[in-house]
């Protein structure tokens, strides 16, 4: 399982300063298994008058997987659901035919300095599930399965690998790992899927002796099994699963197979057609469409 390639990423202002680090999707790859959007956001040291607020958006054809490792979030969506979301725990939102949610600093760490680090992350659903009623899951910290490797602490957020199971639903194939390393430990990697990608989060790390950059990402050939070494602690996440059931469209929030559908969403969010979040009245435009949508 050598490298197959590397994904540099590149940096985007999300507003009020809050920059996240991109790396999916890619020119050289659109997708790792399902997952089609990978966001770095982190650490950051909060300003008391900072707003890191993300406003009701739409989303469609797609699930949000949301982790972090500081800080706090407050989810809202469409479907009435106020979620607390904290370090550790995995928030798994369907986006499926329309979905509006917002993300909002919990009242209690507002007006006062504190840090966030996390990762957001879009699966893209099958086409058979593209239209599906959307949803949210929240697993707990606690309910994420873990132990210790070779001295690697391992949790599998989802799918399945080293002899666990996560409680999360997927519709295809899916794996996303946390790893923790201290200098000088190894993991060796065998099982995978056919499409994975491992991106360290903090610390250095080699892949069978090739040092893997932070703030890049690397795509694995999974024909064979290979071996992670921390040089310094360093802690990692492994994606992946089945590959993609063909090309999607991207349009803002949006994910489809088809471009019509795109369309019709952007269409229905300016029409505001889709429907609204309990609690919140703030209202997005829509960014200008491009060229044949």
């Amino acid at each position: 399982m050598n490298i197959a390639q590397i994904i540099k990423g590149h940096e985007r202002d999300l507003g009020g300063g809050f920059v996240v680090r991109r790396f999916l999707p890619a020119a050289i790859k659109q997708a790792v298994g399902p997952f089609i959007f990978f966001d770095h956001f982190g650490p950051i040291d909060v300003a008391p008058d900072a707003d890191h607020d993300v406003r009701p958006h739409p989303h469609i054809g797609l699930a949000t997987v949301t982790y972090l490792f500081e800080g706090a979030m407050e989810h809202r969506d469409s479907l009435g659901t106020l979620q607390r979301i904290e370090p550790g725990a995995i928030n798994w939102m369907t986006a499926g035919r329309g979905i509006v949610h917002s993300e909002r600093t919990p009242k209690d760490l507002k007006g006062t300095p504190h840090r966030t680090h996390g990762l957001q992350l879009w699966a893209a659903l099958p086409k058979a599930h593209e239209e599906d009623e959307p949803g949210f899951c929240h697993t707990g910290a606690e309910e994420i399965p873990s132990k210790t490797i070779e001295g690697a602490e391992v949790r599998v957020m989802i799918g399945t690998a080293f002899g666990m199971t996560s409680p999360v639903q997927t519709y295809s194939e899916t794996l996303y790992i946390d790893v923790k390393l201290r200098a000088g430990q190894g993991l060796a990697l065998t099982g995978l899927p056919q499409e994975a990608a491992i991106y360290p989060v903090s610390g250095t790390i080699e892949i069978d002796g090739a040092p893997v950059a932070l703030q890049t990402m690397a795509l694995l050939d999974t024909a064979t099994s290979q071996r992670v070494q921390a040089t310094s602690d360093a802690q990692f996440v492994i994606i992946g699963g089945e590959p993609l059931d063909g090309h999607r469209y991207l349009f803002w929030n949006f994910v489809s197979s088809s471009k019509e559908r795109l369309k019709q969403a952007a269409d229905d969010w300016e029409a505001q057609r889709f429907p609204k979040v309990p609690h919140e009245t703030e209202f997005i435009p829509l960014p200008k469409k491009p060229s044949g949508l």
